[in-house]
Order: structure tokens, then C-alpha cells, then sequence
């Protein structure tokens, strides 16, 4: 099964969007790597705000994180092409915590555990979790550095 067809059968549909928004990149592509951007915890008209550990739990952080994860996939998925991703790299989450919050690696998860469901042994990823301000005060944004085919 491709990871289009397991993302789909886990109700996810990717679509080609436009990568340059006007002033960055949602990925760059060099070579057989794929670097996304920041990736924010919002699907659609779906969104995930706050401070973890005040405003929003580590449960719904988690679930921050796997919709980082999502938009990540969508954005190498706009450069790189369809069914192009063979494998994940590197991962950086970073977790708008509040002050006492510092299990930023069960939050981060979240995204870990997507890529792993997604990719299989080809999700298995290098990864940093951090607690930080995130603009806008989304609750996660996640950055990745993918292998593609071709």
C-alpha cells in the first residue's frame, strides 16, 4: 500500500496547492531532499490554538502535532509530485508550552507516530522537540526534511 492510499484510507486526501505564498517557500526542493517550512496545527477551517499545558492538553497537543504532520506531507506532496516521498528524515517540533510545560516530546509524538503509521519502517525519523512562542499562538508547528524519488 503507497502512503497516499494509507493516508486516504485514514480519511486524508492531499491536493496540489502553490508553494510560494509571497514572501517563503512551504517546501524546497534540492536534489532528492525536500525541506517543508513550518508547518501549523490547522487542517482546513480546523484549527489548534493555545499555550499546552494551560490552554490546550497533551492530548489535544498530540493531535496538534499529527496535523502538523499532514500539512507537512501536503507540502512536499505540492513540490515534489505525487506518490514522491520515500522516506522521512528529520523532524522538528516545536511546542507553544506554557511556562511549567515540558513534556514537548509527548506532544511531538503526535506527528512522530503519524509519519511512522503513514511510512512504515520509512517513517523511522531523527527528530528535536522543543517548547518555544509559536506566531500567531497556534499550539504546534512541525518542519521536516524528506527523501523523494526522482
Amino acid at each position: 500500500m503507497t502512503y497516499l492510499e494509507t493516508l486516504k484510507g485514514m480519511g486524508y486526501s492531499l491536493t496540489t496547492s502553490e508553494p510560494f505564498n509571497g514572501k517563503f517557500m512551504a517546501a524546497v526542493r534540492i536534489g532528492n531532499l525536500v525541506y517543508t517550512a513550518g508547518q501549523v496545527s490547522q487542517l482546513g477551517p480546523v484549527a489548534i490554538k493555545g499555550k499546552v499545558g494551560a490552554d490546550v492538553s497533551l492530548e489535544k497537543g498530540y493531535e496538534a502535532a499529527r496535523m502538523c504532520a499532514i500539512n507537512c506531507i501536503q507540502a512536499a506532496h505540492s513540490i515534489a509530485g505525487e506518490g514522491s516521498i520515500a522516506r522521512v528524515i528529520k523532524v522538528l517540533g516545536m511546542v507553544n508550552v506554557a511556562p511549567e510545560f515540558d513534556n514537548t516530546p509527548g506532544v511531538i509524538h503526535g506527528a512522530s507516530d503519524l509519519f511512522n503509521s503513514v511510512f512504515g519502517e520509512a517513517g523511522r525519523h531523527a527528530r528535536s522537540a522543543v517548547g518555544m512562542v509559536i506566531p500567531f499562538n497556534f499550539a504546534v508547528e512541525v518542519e521536516t526534511i524528506f527523501e523523494v524519488h526522482g
